[in-house]
């Protein structure tokens, strides 16, 4: 990398030419501006040094990669990581930091709930977060008066533990309300207007085109859907969705809500069986769908897959114009048929919402567990306003900002994305088509976003690919990133586009409702590393018997969640909830602790970086699967094989996990690595997922094993670590 061992004071032209400023007057005056803000920073600390060059602007959007990481590279030089904690590439300010949501709240009551310790956001928030975890009543009393959450019959407190047999304890007891209708209703904090735009999107193909539907609008279309779904299903059903993040795709999902259904999430890139598998486990009584998945201009069948996996009826959108574009079973509908089912109402686009207990079901989702049928992990209306909290917290989503992030509603993000948006006061910007586009660069441009989620694989394709040289992002104050470990390079390059931005790191499940820990507006930031546990979450980190480390030092562990936690879930459709989560894990201070998997490194300065699972689930590509799965459609791919192993292991310099499969031939076989690494591909692709990709092969004797047979994947799992670090050195 560019100039890594380089200290700033010795970069020269000629070094600044070599990294990408060719033109020899361009990188004379760089070096002249350069050299003048170091020398403002003379016999400073490098993270004052550095705070000055991003201060000062004196790195531009529009400089080559290579520049930017000569700066950087060279000004942390001699940092040393393991004494100081990781260099920081942002700092807050206090006016910015009083300005953030969180900052803001903390300046109005820091003083009654903190005493005389309060001092303002950025020098009290580590203070203010341990209080948040001491005190959730009343932290939680402040906050959902800041989101647009409006209760039919408010609750009768905000925390109940009086039931010993729920180590989560009841929250908002009593209340009842519709969180759908809480995001389709104007409302005075946040501001949110029937005029205000609620969407804006582009579909991919139109380059110019951007579209807006107002919130009356959007309201109105959610209501006549609603309807519509009365007219064909029986309350309660569970109906899902697998079709790709589109406008229809978030009026449906949130008309399902509305109207006392429960949404059932699948990934749009499912295979069949997949498909299958959630639709028995959720016992769905229909899906909303598309005929194709339209990408770069081509078209994805989408309904025949869909079909293959036999749900009872499917409702099929058209991907371009009006017409399906194929034949339907006879249960089937098309949109259009489905939408003129209320054409006989007085008020077709007017819908009197179900409301529920703050408790009922509103949505399952699916995490996969290591054996067997994925976990059906059931979300109720205190998800929402769990997600929605730590978007207004530590992403600082306000209303006027343009909310976007590439995602889809099968996973967690989905439904998290589209609540944070809403429910403060925000306007959700989609685009319909491949995120890896520079069309999608554009989209984020032109609809003047202002805070783009990521997650680090697609960083990294922007980044490889150069898609999005000559566009201006600087409208942008954030990004958010999410769903594996993010890539320092590929960060500083991100964080670059838009003037060196925070990048908000947030780390959860789906089962949680949102993140554990998270970056946050009002601390420095380090890239691929989080600051913050979040906002009234707790945990310790545990050594390997189980006890915890003392708070402030430096340590890897497996995370122990404290048990009182807004939005977590108590029941699993498919399984033991307490087994999954509960049984087996601490005590710690009298609590039960909750188990979530992360092994986590605490660093010096209280940084923390995820180090990957405790058990046997993989993260790849920011999809968590077992290995089980993997290996079980491995195993199929090849009459040699006797077994295998499937491992993942992250990258020696950061970034998402690699897929490892180790194989044990049968007796008398010869096997090449590189054509079964392809048919392991094409098999998990084809059974699995089609994003799924085999990086190495590796064919062993035997597998290690404890004395009860139990196959060691950790023990593999280093072996590959300590290959790839020796590789790194040669």
């Amino acid at each position: 990398m560019m100039g890594k061992k380089k200290s700033i004071t010795e970069v020269g032209v000629d070094d600044i030419i070599k990294a990408g400023l060719f033109v020899e007057e361009e990188a004379k005056e760089f070096y002249r501006i350069l050299k003048e803000t170091i020398g403002e920073a003379k016999g400073l600390d490098p993270r004052e040094v550095w705070r000055k060059v991003v201060d000062n602007r004196v790195l531009k959007p529009w400089h080559p990669h290579g520049v930017h990481q000569l700066v950087y590279y060279s000004v942390y030089s001699h940092w040393d990581s393991s004494t100081k904690g990781p260099p920081i590439y942002w700092f807050p300010s206090l006016n910015e930091s009083r300005r953030a949501n969180l900052g803001r709240v903390m300046e109005i009551h820091g003083r009654k709930l903190l005493g005389t310790e309060y001092k303002d956001p950025i020098k009290s928030f580590s203070l203010f977060q341990k209080f948040s975890v001491e005190h959730p009543e009343a932290y939680w009393s402040i906050v959902l008066k800041e989101l647009s959450v409006v209760f039919r019959e408010p609750p009768k407190c905000i925390l109940d533990t009086t039931d010993k047999s729920k180590p989560g304890g009841t929250w908002l007891p009593g209340s009842v309300l519709n969180i759908a209708e809480c995001c389709l209703q104007p409302a005075s904090h946040p501001s949110k207007k029937d005029d205000d735009v609620a969407i804006v999107w582009r579909d991919e193909m139109d380059d110019s085109a951007l579209h807006h539907l107002k919130l009356k609008e959007f309201r109105e279309q959610v209501m006549l859907v609603a309807n519509a779904l009365d007219t064909t299903f029986t309350k309660g059903d569970a109906i899902a969705i697998d079709m790709p993040m589109t406008v229809n795709a978030v009026i449906i999902y949130l008309a399902i809500v509305l109207a006392g259904f429960v949404v059932v999430s699948i990934a749009d890139s499912f295979a069949a069986k997949e498909i299958a598998t959630r639709l028995r486990v959720s016992n769905a009584k229909g899906i909303f769908t598309q005929d194709f998945i339209l990408r770069g201009g081509r078209k994805f069948p989408l309904y025949s897959r869909v079909v293959e996996a036999n749900p009872c009826k499917a409702i099929v959108i058209p991907v371009i114009g009006n017409d399906v574009g194929l034949q339907l079973r006879n249960q089937d509908q098309t949109w259009i048929d489905f939408l003129s089912s209320v054409n006989h109402l007085p008020r077709p686009n007017y819908y009197t919402p179900v409301y529920q207990p703050v408790d009922s079901l509103t949505n399952i989702l699916f995490s996969s567990g290591t054996t067997g049928d994925p976990k059906a992990i059931g979300w109720t209306h205190l998800s929402p306003i769990r997600c929605s909290e730590d978007a207004w917290a530590h992403v600082d989503i306000q209303d006027g900002d343009v909310y976007c992030w590439p995602t889809n509603l099968g996973w967690v993000m989905g439904p998290i994305l589209l609540y944070s948006t809403f429910l403060c006061g925000a306007t959700l910007a989609l685009f319909h088509g491949s995120p890896l586009s520079r069309r999608f660069g554009k989209f984020v441009q032109d609809a003047g976003v202002t805070v783009l989620g990521t997650v680090p694989s697609i960083v990294k394709a922007w980044k490889s690919t150069n898609c999005m040289e000559g566009l201006d992002w600087t409208k942008l104050k954030s990004f958010c990133s999410t769903g594996e470990a993010s890539n320092v390079d590929d960060d500083l390059w991100l964080s670059s586009r838009a003037y060196y931005k925070p990048i908000i790191e947030c780390c959860g499940g789906t089962e949680l409702a949102s993140s554990y820990i998270q970056g946050c507006p009002l601390q420095p930031q380090a890239f691929g590393a989080f600051s913050t546990a979040s906002m009234t979450a707790g945990f310790v980190i545990l050594d390997e018997n189980g006890v915890s480390y003392p708070d402030d030092m430096p340590c890897v562990g497996e995370v122990g969640l404290f048990p009182l936690y807004l939005g977590a879930s108590d029941r699993l459709l498919n399984a033991d909830h307490d087994k999954v989560y509960l049984i087996g894990v601490p005590m710690y201070k009298g609590m039960q602790l909750r188990r979530h998997g992360d092994i986590i490194k605490r660093t010096v300065g209280g940084y923390f970086v995820v180090q990957g699972r405790a058990d046997d689930t993989m993260n790849l590509g920011g999809i968590k699967t077992s290995s089980v799965e993997i290996e079980r459609v491995c195993d199929r791919a090849e009459e040699s094989i006797m077994e295998t192993a499937a491992i993942s292991v992250a990258p020696v310099d950061g970034g998402p996990e690699l897929l490892v499969i180790f194989v044990v031939l049968k007796k008398g076989f010869v096997g090449e690595p590189d054509k079964l690494k392809m048919k392991f591909s094409k098999s998990i692709q084809n059974n699995l997922n089609p994003l799924f990709k085999v990086s190495f092969v590796k064919i062993v004797p035997e597998f290690p094993r404890t004395a009860s047979n139990k196959l060691l994947r950790r023990v593999l799992r280093d072996q590959m670590k300590h290959e790839l670090s020796v590789r790194s050195k040669i």
